[in-house]
């Protein structure tokens, strides 16, 4: 029974796109978004502060501020290894990404930006009773990052940027417990939060003939959670070996490394290629203590791989008051194959996109996208806990978002 209750307790954090789950949220401008999310070569506006802090400098105009959001509307479908029929699916609760980013050029070389946005965050709740509930009910996090940013103007082609990185983060989990009592199974509810810094940095060259070269780095941000609360419902003879606790655990938010490519063919169309390469492996495993209760203390191994996500996208202008977009990209899992938790139930993705922007007048942009995201079915287990089956996802995306350049 300890095994099963530690294996319960085990993943509390584990895999959420908070804190180094097996996806992260790319939602950070709806122009990008829809374009396949590329974003590295592109100096269209402020949200350059997040894509290439190196953009930012060559902005075509002297002020940009940027501001949108998204909807997630996502559901996973879980079916038992053979002979088993059984399954399962998710009923997740809307999810809301959002951005908010302002810049300018502070002298004709030099500009100077913000940018506050979501790049982890989401929900997941399972059907009540499923049958993975020792290991997950539901889960809520959100996290935001402050990006202050400044980018410097070496040549009219060339600019290179950094920003310092804040980020904060929450999160809540609720899971069953296999201890039966009068009122049915135990559970625990577990809640945490952290904060801490990181950087990125990037260089944008920007040629006379419609040739743009971006290269940006996201630094690794260790999250540390040093007074998680773990708040056990369990039967009354039972309670005196599961007293509230804190928790302690830290885990890795992996660092990225994107190489963007774009080109304007004519005056009207642009198209671009992203390549982001993302460092999971600093995801080993996960260890954690409980302070009241240090014989449930364990390490869990994850051992995700890095992954290499490939982006391709265009723009065409249909007049001045009008551009559409399109694009798509692959995203291939990170998780390892016999450590696939159900919370992060992320599966290689295969991804559509498309957008739009609407200038009612001369500045202000009225941006809309759209992204669907195919979770490309695959058998997968838990193995601490022979807990396995075929999972499948499906995601869609439609997001607002507003601009104005002077």
């Amino acid at each position: 029974m300890r095994k099963l209750i530690i294996v319960a307790l085990l993943c509390f954090i584990t895999g959420t796109p908070l804190w180094a789950g097996g996806y992260q949220v790319s939602l950070h401008g709806q122009k990008q978004i829809g374009m396949g999310l590329i974003g590295t070569s592109l100096n269209l506006d402020a949200s350059a502060a997040f894509y290439n802090p190196g953009a930012l400098a060559l902005m075509p105009n002297k002020f940009s501020i940027q501001a949108g959001a998204s909807g997630i509307f996502a559901s996973t479908a879980f079916q038992m290894t053979e002979p088993s029929v059984y399954q399962a699916k998710t009923d997740n609760p809307l999810g809301t990404p959002f951005y908010f980013y302002a810049a300018g050029m502070i002298t004709d070389k030099l500009a100077a930006g913000i940018a506050v946005n979501t790049p982890y965050g989401n929900s997941l709740k399972w059907e009540d009773g499923w049958a993975g509930r020792f290991l997950i009910d539901e889960i809520s996090l959100t996290a935001i990052t402050i990006q202050p940013t400044l980018s410097y103007k070496i040549t009219d082609n060339i600019s290179l940027g950094a920003g310092f990185i804040y980020t904060i983060g929450s999160v809540e989990l609720t899971r069953s417990l296999p201890l039966e009592g009068p009122d049915g199974e135990g559970s625990v509810n577990i809640e945490g939060s952290t904060s801490n810094i990181g950087f990125n940095a990037g260089i944008l060259y920007a040629s006379d003939h419609g040739l743009n070269i971006g290269v940006s780095y996201r630094s690794r941000i260790d999250m540390e959670v040093n007074d998680g609360d773990a708040v056990f419902s369990v039967p009354t003879s039972l309670a005196s070996r599961f007293p509230d606790s804190k928790v302690e655990t830290m885990l890795p938010l992996p660092a990225n490394l994107d190489i963007g490519l774009s080109y304007q063919f004519t005056p009207d169309l642009m198209v671009g290629l992203a390549l982001n390469y993302v460092f999971w492996d600093a995801y080993e495993n996960l260890t954690f203590a409980f302070e009241q209760n240090p014989d449930l203390d364990d390490i869990s191994p994850r051992e995700y791989s890095n992954t290499l996500i490939v982006r391709v996208g265009a723009q065409y202008r249909v007049n001045d008051a009008l551009y559409l977009r399109a694009g798509g990209y692959f995203d291939p899992s990170p998780v390892n194959e016999i450590y696939f938790s159900p919370e992060t139930p992320s599966l290689d993705n295969l991804a559509f996109t498309g957008g739009m922007s609407f200038l009612p007048m001369q500045n202000l942009s009225i941006d809309l996208s759209l992204l669907y995201i195919m979770g490309l079915e695959g058998e997968r287990e838990f193995e601490p806990a022979n807990f396995g089956g075929t999972y499948k996802s499906r995601v869609i995306i439609p997001g607002l978002g507003i601009s104005y350049n002077f």
